[in-house]
Parts: structure tokens; C-alpha cells; sequence
């Protein structure tokens, strides 16, 4: 190749329906654990693509674009006449173009990234024209059987549903992906025939190589998880335990704590520091940050979220918010979009925060809910506390300042200001802005004056 860097394309067929999945998206846009597959996919070959992978779509299509946007490039394959059509349909743009050709079905997600180096590494070592990847599994799971001559070399695959008997008993079984040497691929596909069904396999190329006296090379993915081919809802089901298992044990490595890994789901998109204790029923989801040293459940789900350090979150929900560091949340809690609780913040029993910033220190009490407020410093919010912040038509903002304490059963109605180290009483319900050190009680609220001002008052 003259010292030139190796120019290798990918193509990602992604162009079924997926009948068995019954559902009205196509397969590839099914989730594991937050993510499509396809998406999946594209991660683990992005970093051998000497362009953007080549998608190639058909049912579905514009839902496909829609969730890979314009990092790929795109292929329609219409009609849908099998894996070697689909490859065939991606010809026109890269002939000529790349020495080697990688194809990976979109319904295996899990193949990692380390695997498609190998499956790349391999076909160079060897020389061969195309290499293809194996399993050995008891269970076929109605994969095609790979077929050996006396010499050992690859000479076949066989679809189950074409397989004799004998054929069927063979557990060396065809998985996923493939590597061609690309002048090679482009020419050898018109040579596939039609099969019964009407649809041209890309499987069919074994054959047609080693006839020719070519090399077929291969790998054995030793992890057979990473061999979960998704048909229906029950593959799904199994790859997304596969990968829950993968990730959770990722940080474990790392020095992240679960007390039970079998009962945590974490995204792929998550953060965690080291020292942080998981327990079960934990969900972590999005854009998620958390920091060392947390506590986290149990029964927690968490979306988009990022966590300081040695935080503490139990029986709560979590969303679009953010905490700083040694916060202490739960039970029963729940943050809602733009709920920002600073270091040292308390929030006790079935308190709900949205859009709200609770200062450093500050303690706010069970049955509480705070909605659209600026709190201060060290304030103490009572059990039952409710920023009244719509009116019906428009939402309304609450100030509280520093050193401030508000009564059990306050009702605050916005929009009103809180001065710093003013007080309500139990129940009372503001309506007036409350001056710096003040008490003020009452429905509606009203201040209290001191002993001695009242004697002022009376002329005393």
C-alpha cells in the first residue's frame, strides 16, 4: 500500500424493519439502557473510519436520519432485497474510493471497538480477501452454521433454515462483522444468486472466495455477549442485561461501590468518582455527573443531573438539577428541572424544588415545595412551606435572604421578597415583602411589633 495510511469505509446496515420487534419504529432505534442501537454501533467504528460510516436505510428512514443527523452518511436501499443488496446499494458512492470495507449489522450493538481492530488486524495478518468473525455457543439462536473443509480452512456458511441435520449440530456459528478487501467485495457481489426467498446474502461470499482459492480468515469473539444479535423484545431484553453487566462492572474497576450491580442501571453516558456507594434500584440516566465519596439510594432515579461530592441521595427523583457538594436529599424527594441546591443544603421528606436556588447551609423542611425562589444562606425553611409562584396565567419569583426563617405552613406568594433574618410564623401566608429582621404572622401577614414599640405608640 506504497507506506500510505490504510483507507477502510464501514457500512452499517440498518435498512429492516424488524417485524419480530413489533413495533412501529424501526429495530435499530430500539434502546439499551437510554441509547438506539445503531448509535452503538457507530461509537465502536468511528475511530477506524477513514470517512463517516455509511448508513444504509430503508423502513424507517427518516427516523433513522433523524437520530444520526449528519455525522454519517446515507444509503437508501428500496426494495429491500437482503444483506448483500444492502452492501450492493453503497457501491456507486464507494467504489474506488478505500482498501478495505467493513460491514456491521445494526443489530448487534454490543460488538465492541477493541473487536472490530481485531476483526481489521486479522484480515491485514492474513491476506486474506474477506475475514469474518465466529462464536462456539451451545445455544444457535438461529445463526448460520460456519462450514470447514478436512484442511480446516472456512469453505461455507450455511443458514439454519437451510442446514441438513448434521449441519445443524455444528456450534461454530456465524456472527458479526466483516472485513473485504474492497476491489475484491465490489466485484465478487454480482456473483451472489438470488436465494429462494428472493434476497441476495452477503454470506453467500464465503463460498464464492474460497472456490476461488481465496483466503477466508476469521476471529472467534470469545465474549458471546457481544454475539447478541436483537431480533424481538426478548434479545433485547438479554443485550440490555449484557450491558447493564458490562457497564456496572466498568466502574466497579474504576472504584465505584454497588451493593447489589445486578439492580443498578446505569447509561453509557454517565460520570462517576471513586469512593461512591450505589445501592439497588438505582437509575442513572443522560448527561449524568456524580462525584466521589456519594451515597446514592436505594430507589433513586437520577436524569441529566450533576452531583458534587460526598453527597447523599435516598427514595428520590432527580431531574435536570444540580447539587453541590455534601448535599443531604430524601427520602422521598424530588428535584425538577433548574432545582439547584448549593454545599451543606438539607432537603427533608417529600420536599419538590423547581427552578429554584437554595443557598449554602440552608434546611428546607418535609412537605415542602419551592418553586421559582432565589433562597439565601442558611435559611430555615419549615415543614409544609409553599412558594405560591403561579397565579393562573403567569409564574412569579420569590426572594428569601440570608439567615432567614420561615415558618411551618408559610404560604409564600409571589411575587414577594423575604428580607435577611426575617421570620414568618406557623401558617402564615405573605403576601407583602417582609423587611430585613422582621416577624411577621397571620392571614394575610402582618408584622409584629416589639414591647417597647408599642408603648412608643400609645405615647408611653
Amino acid at each position: 500500500m506504497n507506506n500510505r495510511k490504510l483507507q477502510i469505509d464501514i457500512i452499517i446496515l440498518a435498512a429492516g424493519m424488524g417485524t419480530r420487534m413489533k413495533s412501529s419504529k424501526p429495530k435499530v432505534l430500539h434502546e439499551l439502557l437510554g441509547k438506539p442501537m445503531v448509535e452503538y454501533i457507530f461509537d465502536s467504528v468511528t475511530d477506524l473510519c477513514t470517512e463517516p460510516p455509511v448508513v444504509i436505510i430503508g423502513s424507517g428512514a427518516d427516523m433513522v436520519k433523524e437520530t444520526l443527523g449528519e455525522k454519517v452518511r446515507y444509503v437508501l436501499q428500496e426494495p429491500q432485497l437482503g444483506t448483500a443488496h444492502a452492501v450492493m446499494c453503497a457501491r456507486e458512492l464507494l467504489k474506488g474510493k478505500s482498501d478495505l470495507v467493513l460491514v456491521a449489522n445494526s443489530d448487534f450493538p454490543l460488538i465492541t471497538s477493541e473487536t472490530y481492530q481485531l476483526l481489521v488486524e486479522s484480515h491485514l495478518e492474513e491476506s486474506s480477501s474477506m475475514t469474518i468473525s465466529t462464536v462456539v455457543a451451545e445455544d444457535p439462536r438461529e445463526f448460520g452454521r460456519i462450514v470447514r473443509d478436512s484442511d480446516g480452512r472456512i469453505s461455507g456458511i450455511v443458514e439454519e433454515k437451510a442446514a441438513t441435520d448434521e449441519q445443524k449440530k455444528i456450534r461454530e456459528l456465524n456472527s458479526n462483522p466483516y472485513c473485504f478487501n474492497a476491489e475484491w467485495l465490489w466485484n465478487a457481489l454480482d456473483r451472489i444468486e438470488k436465494s429462494a426467498v428472493g434476497e441476495y446474502y452477503l454470506t453467500d461470499l464465503v463460498a464464492i472466495a474460497y472456490k476461488d482459492g481465496l483466503t477466508v480468515g476469521s476471529i472467534e469473539i470469545a465474549d458471546r455477549d457481544e454475539s447478541i444479535g436483537i431480533n424481538n423484545r426478548i434479545h433485547l431484553a438479554e443485550a440490555t442485561k449484557a450491558l447493564q453487566k458490562r457497564i456496572n462492572r466498568r466502574w466497579m474497576i474504576e472504584g465505584v461501590t454497588f451493593i447489589d450491580p445486578d439492580k443498578v442501571y446505569i447509561e453509557p453516558s454517565v460520570r462517576i468518582g471513586r469512593d461512591t456507594v450505589i445501592y439497588p434500584e438505582v437509575y442513572l440516566q443522560g448527561d449524568t455527573i456524580i462525584g466521589s465519596n456519594c451515597e446514592l439510594g436505594p430507589s433513586v432515579v437520577i436524569q441529566d443531573t450533576t452531583i458534587g461530592d460526598r453527597c447523599r441521595v435516598v427514595y428520590a427523583m432527580l431531574e435536570y438539577a444540580r447539587l453541590e457538594n455534601d448535599v443531604d436529599m430524601g427520602p422521598f424527594g424530588h428535584l425538577r428541572k433548574g432545582a439547584h441546591l448549593d454545599n451543606h443544603v438539607h432537603m427533608g421528606n417529600f420536599g419538590e424544588v423547581k427552578d429554584s436556588h437554595l443557598g449554602p447551609g440552608t434546611k428546607m423542611g418535609h412537605f415542602s415545595y419551592i418553586g421559582d425562589a432565589e433562597i439565601g444562606a442558611n435559611v430555615n425553611i419549615g415543614a409544609g412551606t409553599i412558594t405560591c409562584n403561579f397565579d393562573g396565567e403567569k409564574k412569579f419569583k420569590t426572594q428569601i435572604g440570608d439567615e432567614a426563617f420561615i415558618g411551618s405552613d408559610t404560604m409564600l406568594v409571589a411575587p414577594v421578597k423575604i428580607g435577611r433574618g426575617a421570620k414568618t410564623g406557623a401558617g402564615a401566608v405573605v403576601t407583602q415583602d417582609v423587611p430585613d429582621g422582621t416577624l411577621v404572622v397571620g392571614m394575610p401577614a402582618k408584622p409584629i411589633k416589639k414591647k417597647n414599640d408599642q408603648e412608643k405608640a400609645a405615647g408611653k
